[in-house]
C-alpha cells in the first residue's frame, strides 16, 4: 500500500517529467524546423523529402497462394535524375525450403555487371547484346550501403563477393552473405537492406536514356535455394551464377510490395498493380505498388509516356486491364499495340492456361532506350524501341513474344541460366503459331535451320555457346525448331495437348528439360529418348542426302524403258516419314515416304522415261534439315562432280544465312 502523500509526489514527479519531456521534444522540433543561426532565417525553407520506409502488406487477406511464396520483399526506392541513381531500402524475408540448416545466404547485384570493362558480362559480351552498343561512359553499378538483422545486427562486415562460374575477382554480380546464427529448414528470415545504384546508360536491358528510366534487376535479389528433387537435383543447395553475356535469370516467386518515389511529373509503369492514386509532395510523386505470385518486379519512368489502358477479357482471361505506356513517336499506333496483346492473351490462355494477373502493361522505350527493349518482367513487357511511326509486323511480333513469356518464363519459370530453350524456345513456338493464326506471317524455317552451322545442346548453362549468335541460333531458332518437329511427328491436335499438359502441371515448379520429355511420353504413349538424345541433349540436325543416282536403259531403241537406283543416306540425327520426290523427263513425278528406319535405303525405279531428278523433302517440312543443298540431284551428273559443287554451294549458303541472323 502507497501512503498517499507518496502518492502526491509520485504523481507531481510524473507531471513534471512528462512536461520537461514535451519542452525537450518542442525545442528539437524548433531546432529542425527555424534554425537559431539569424543569417539562415531569412533563406527560403527547403523542402525535405520523406525518409525512405518500405510499405507494409497491402491486405489483411491477401489473395489465395498460387505459388510456394518463398520471398517477400517490402521497398522504397527513389529516383533522382541529377545524380543519376536510384536509392532503395528493402525489408526480405525469406523462407527456407530445404531441410539442412543454412549459415549464409546470396545475393545477385546484377546491376555490377555494368561496372567495369572487366566484369564477367562485359568480357563475354563485348559492352553489346543484341544491335545495342553500350554508350560512352555508360557504366553503372550497384552498391549494398546497410544491411542488418531484424534485431539491428549490422552484417555489412559479413558481405563476401564469389564468383562461382568462372573467378573472375573483378565481377562482384553475386555476394555471400555470412548469417550470425543458422537459419534452420522451413524457418523465415528477415534482414532490413540499404542500396544504391547508378544507373548505366542503356544497352542491355536496364538503364537510362535521357529521362527514360528502365528498372529491371534493379535490387538486391536473393539467390534460389534449391531442395532435394527441384529441377532433378540430388543434393539440396544454392542454385549460384554470376551475370553473364547470354545468361538472363532465375528467382523464387513471392510477394511484392514497393513504394517508387520520382519527379512530380514522372509516370511510372510497374509489375503488379496500384494499390493507391499517386500523391505528390515536395517535389516527387509517390506511386504504390503490389504483385503476388511473381518472382521478379520491374518499373519504368518517364516524363513523356503517353498512356491508355483497355479491359479485356476471353476465354482463360478471366479479366485484365491492358496499360500501354508509349513514346510520343508511337502515340498513333496505340491500337496495334491493343490487337497484338489481345491476341496473344487470348490464344495463349487457350493454349497454356489461364492468365491469373489483373493487369499486363506494355512500355514502348524511345529509340534512344532500345537496349530496354523486347524484354519480359512480370505482368510488364517491353517492345523496342519508338524508331519510325510506321513499323512493320516487327512490333506485333514483338509484344506477341514478350507476352508469351508470361507464361514460360513468367508462371512455369524454368532456370534461365541453366535451359535457357525452356523459355525462349518455348516462347518462340508459341509466337511462330500466333503470327501465323492472326496475321498469315510465317517464318522461313528452311533458312532458319540453314543457319544453325554450329548447333549445340539445348541443356547447357546459357554463357557455353560462346558468341550471342550461337546462343540465339541454338536457344531460340533450334529450340522452336525441336517444338515444330515433335508436332510434325506426333500431330498439331497432340502437341496442343502436350504443351496444355506441361503449362498446367508445371505452373510455378520451375520444370526442367526431363520434366517436359515425360509428359511427351506420357501423352503419345512412345519413349522418346533416342530423340532428346540426339536433337535436345546433343546436337544433332536433320541430313537427309540424294547420295547416288545410277540410271540405265532396260528397253530398246523402238520401246525405251529406263531402270534408276536412287540411293539415300541419312547423314544427321533421326527422322522418320521422309518425303522424297522422283521426276522423269515425261514431266510425271513419283511420291515415296522413306520410314528412315535405316541409315541408308535404295529406291529402284522403272519407267519409259529417263529420271530427271530426285530431291528429299521438297516441301521443307524436315524443319530441323539444316543442309538442304545436298537433299537434291541431277540424274545426269557426276557423282564425284557433283559432290564437290555440293560442298561448295552449301558453305556459301550457311555463310550468307549466318550473317544475315540475329
Amino acid at each position: 500500500m502507497v501512503p498517499s502523500r507518496a502518492k502526491v509526489f509520485l504523481s507531481s514527479l510524473l507531471a513534471l517529467g512528462l512536461l520537461g519531456g514535451s519542452m525537450l521534444l518542442f525545442l528539437q522540433g524548433t531546432r529542425v524546423s527555424t534554425p537559431i543561426l539569424a543569417p539562415e532565417s531569412g533563406k527560403p525553407a527547403v523542402a525535405e523529402k520523406a525518409p525512405l520506409s518500405p510499405p507494409k502488406a497491402q491486405y489483411d487477406v491477401p489473395a489465395p497462394a498460387l505459388s510456394n511464396r518463398l520471398v517477400e520483399y517490402h521497398m522504397d526506392v527513389r529516383y533522382e535524375p541529377e545524380e543519376n541513381k536510384l536509392k532503395g531500402k528493402q525489408t526480405l524475408t525469406w523462407t527456407h525450403p530445404g531441410k539442412k540448416a543454412v549459415t549464409e545466404l546470396y545475393f545477385h547485384l546484377y546491376p555490377n555487371a555494368f561496372a567495369s570493362k572487366d566484369t564477367t558480362f562485359m568480357k563475354e559480351s563485348g559492352g553489346r547484346l543484341r544491335t545495342d552498343q553500350m554508350p560512352n561512359d555508360g557504366f553503372g553499378s550497384m552498391k549494398i550501403t546497410g544491411i542488418k538483422t531484424e534485431e539491428g545486427l549490422s552484417l555489412l562486415h559479413r558481405l563476401q563477393y564469389v564468383q562461382p562460374d568462372d573467378g573472375n575477382v573483378k565481377d562482384q554480380s553475386l555476394v555471400k552473405v555470412r548469417l550470425p546464427r543458422p537459419v534452420k529448414g522451413g524457418e523465415s528470415y528477415t534482414l532490413i537492406m540499404e542500396f544504391e545504384v547508378e544507373m548505366p546508360k542503356i544497352f542491355a536491358r536496364m538503364g537510362t536514356a535521357d529521362d527514360f528510366v528502365m528498372a529491371g534487376q534493379w535490387f538486391p535479389k536473393i539467390s534460389v535455394y534449391e531442395p532435394t528433387g527441384t529441377r532433378g537435383r540430388k543434393e539440396e543447395g544454392w542454385n549460384l551464377h554470376q551475370y553473364h553475356g547470354n545468361s538472363e535469370f532465375y528467382s523464387d516467386f513471392g510477394i511484392y510490395s514497393v513504394r517508387i518515389r520520382v519527379p512530380d511529373n514522372y509516370i511510372v509503369a510497374a509489375t503488379g498493380f496500384p494499390t493507391k492514386p499517386a500523391t505528390k509532395a515536395n517535389g516527387e510523386k509517390v506511386y504504390q505498388f503490389y504483385a503476388d505470385d511473381v518472382h521478379d518486379f520491374a518499373w519504368s519512368a518517364s516524363p513523356n509516356f503517353i498512356v491508355a489502358e483497355e479491359a479485356f477479357s476471353a476465354p482463360g482471361i478471366p479479366g485484365v486491364r491492358i496499360k500501354l505506356y508509349l513514346d510520343p513517336v508511337h502515340k498513333d499506333l496505340k491500337d496495334r499495340y491493343f490487337d497484338a496483346a489481345k491476341a496473344a492473351l487470348s490464344s495463349y490462355g487457350k493454349w497454356y492456361g489461364t492468365y491469373p494477373y489483373s493487369t499486363l502493361s506494355i512500355v514502348v522505350p524511345p529509340e534512344a532506350g532500345n537496349g530496354a527493349g523486347g524484354m519480359e518482367y512480370p505482368t510488364l513487357v517491353t517492345a523496342f524501341g519508338a524508331k519510325n511511326d510506321s513499323p512493320g509486323y516487327d512490333l506485333e511480333r514483338t509484344i506477341i513474344h514478350e507476352i508469351g513469356h508470361q507464361y514460360f518464363y513468367g508462371m512455369i519459370a524454368s532456370n534461365e541460366f541453366e535451359e535457357a530453350w525452356l523459355d525462349e524456345g518455348f516462347t518462340s513456338y508459341a509466337e511462330e503459331r500466333v503470327m501465323e493464326q492472326e496475321y498469315g506471317v510465317t517464318s522461313n524455317t528452311a533458312a532458319q535451320a540453314a543457319a544453325i552451322s554450329s548447333p549445340e545442346p539445348l541443356q547447357q548453362e546459357s554463357w557455353k555457346y560462346g558468341s550471342h549468335q550461337k546462343y540465339a541460333l541454338n536457344v531460340y531458332t533450334r529450340g522452336k525448331l525441336v517444338l515444330q518437329d515433335i508436332e510434325r511427328l506426333v500431330g498439331t491436335q497432340t502437341m496442343n495437348k502436350i504443351m496444355m499438359a506441361y503449362a498446367k502441371k508445371f505452373r510455378f515448379k520451375h520444370p526442367t528439360t526431363q520434366d517436359f520429355q515425360q509428359v511427351v511420353e506420357e501423352l503419345t504413349k512412345q519413349p522418346w529418348q533416342s530423340y532428346f538424345d540426339q536433337y535436345v541433349y546433343g546436337n544433332k540436325m536433320a541430313d537427309v542426302a540424294i547420295e547416288q543416282i545410277e540410271t540405265k536403259n532396260t528397253g530398246s531403241r523402238e520401246e525405251p524403258a529406263y531402270e534408276s537406283i536412287v540411293t539415300v543416306v541419312n547423314k544427321g540425327g533421326t527422322v522418320t516419314n521422309i518425303p522424297i520426290t522422283f521426276a522423269f523427263e515425261d514431266g510425271r513425278t513419283v511420291e515415296k515416304i522413306w520410314d528412315g528406319k535405316k541409315k541408308t535405303t535404295q529406291y529402284k525405279i522403272e519407267h519409259r522415261s529417263p529420271l530427271l531428278w530426285a530431291m528429299v523433302d521438297p516441301k521443307f517440312t524436315i524443319v530441323l534439315e539444316n543442309k538442304h543443298i545436298n537433299n537434291y540431284m541431277k540424274a545426269e551428273m557426276d557423282p564425284k562432280v557433283l559432290t564437290r559443287w555440293n560442298l561448295s554451294i552449301n558453305k556459301l549458303v550457311e555463310a550468307l544465312f549466318g550473317s544475315l541472323s540475329w
